[in-house]
C-alpha cells in the first residue's frame, strides 16, 4: 500500500472539506481508502492506495493541489496584495477573475516544479517555502496594476487592460449560452448542461464568464443591462446576439 497525507491548517476547514470530498470522489473509482481526523492544529486527509494504482493516484493528488495553489491561494494573495481605484464591483470582480485566470499555465508549471509528494505534506508550508518564484511572479503582476492606479481611473482605460487580460486568456470552452430569466438572472449552459446548477446574478455574471474563457458566446437576452454590455465590451467578436424566440424548453425565461 502507498499512503499519504494531506495536511491543513484547522482554519482553512471549508478548504480541507472541498479537497477532501474530491479526493473521495476520485479514489472511490480506484477502491482507495480516503479519511480525515483533525488534531494539533491541523486537519489531515490520509491516502491509502495499492501498489497498483499509486501512480495514476499521485497524478491526481498533485494536479488537485495545484489547482488549489493557483485558483484560493492566488485569490487570497489578490485580495491582500491588490489597491486599485474604486470601480463598481461588477468591473472588480471581472478584473480579478482575469487576474486570477492571467498565465495560469505558467503557474501550474511553477507548483508543479517544486512538487513532491512525501508522506506528510503540509499545504501551506509548500506554499510559504517552496513558491517563491510563482509568488514573485504574482507580486510583479499586482504592483504593475497598483503602479498603474491612476491611470485606471479613467472607465475606458479600465476597460482597455481588461479586455487585454481577457484576450490572452487560455480557451477553455468552445461554445457556452447565456439566458436572461425574468427575474434579471442569468442562466449560464456548456454542452447544453447548466454551469454549476444555479441562476447569476449580474454582480457576478462577467466574472463566470472570465473563469470559462469560451471561444463563442451566444447571448438569449431581452434587456440591456451593466453585465450585458460589459460582456459586450470585453469579449467582442465571440458574442452573438440570439433572437429570444429561438429559446428552447431547458432555457425557458
Amino acid at each position: 500500500m502507498w499512503e499519504f497525507s494531506l495536511n491543513l491548517k484547522t482554519e482553512n476547514f471549508e478548504l480541507a472539506k472541498f479537497i477532501y470530498n474530491n479526493i473521495s470522489l476520485f479514489c472511490s473509482k480506484c477502491h482507495a481508502v480516503v479519511t480525515s481526523v483533525e488534531e494539533s492544529g491541523y486537519i489531515s486527509i490520509l491516502v491509502a492506495v495499492k501498489e497498483q494504482d499509486k501512480e495514476r493516484t499521485q497524478v491526481y493528488l498533485s494536479s488537485c493541489i495545484t489547482e488549489v495553489i493557483c485558483t484560493v491561494f492566488k485569490s487570497s494573495f489578490l485580495d491582500a496584495n491588490l489597491f486599485l481605484p474604486s470601480q463598481d464591483k461588477l468591473g472588480m470582480n471581472a478584473f480579478k477573475k482575469a487576474l486570477l485566470n492571467f498565465d495560469k499555465e505558467t503557474d501550474r508549471y511553477l507548483v508543479r516544479k517544486s512538487l513532491k509528494l512525501e508522506k506528510d505534506f503540509f499545504l501551506e508550508s509548500f506554499y510559504q517555502f517552496k513558491l517563491a518564484t510563482l509568488k514573485s511572479k504574482w507580486t510583479e503582476l499586482v504592483t504593475l496594476a497598483n503602479e498603474n492606479r491612476d491611470y485606471l481611473t479613467s472607465s475606458e482605460s479600465f476597460i482597455d487592460l481588461l479586455k487585454f487580460l481577457i484576450d490572452n486568456l487560455e480557451i477553455c470552452e468552445e461554445e457556452i449560452s447565456i439566458y436572461q430569466s425574468a427575474d434579471h438572472s442569468y442562466k449560464i449552459y456548456v454542452s447544453d448542461k447548466q454551469y454549476q446548477n444555479k441562476d447569476f446574478s449580474e454582480e457576478f455574471l462577467v466574472s463566470s464568464i472570465i473563469d470559462l474563457s469560451p471561444q463563442k458566446i451566444n447571448l438569449y437576452c431581452q434587456d440591456e443591462s451593466r453585465a450585458i454590455t460589459l460582456l459586450h465590451r470585453l469579449f467582442d467578436e465571440r458574442i452573438t446576439d440570439k433572437n429570444i424566440s429561438h429559446i428552447n424548453n431547458f432555457g425557458k425565461i
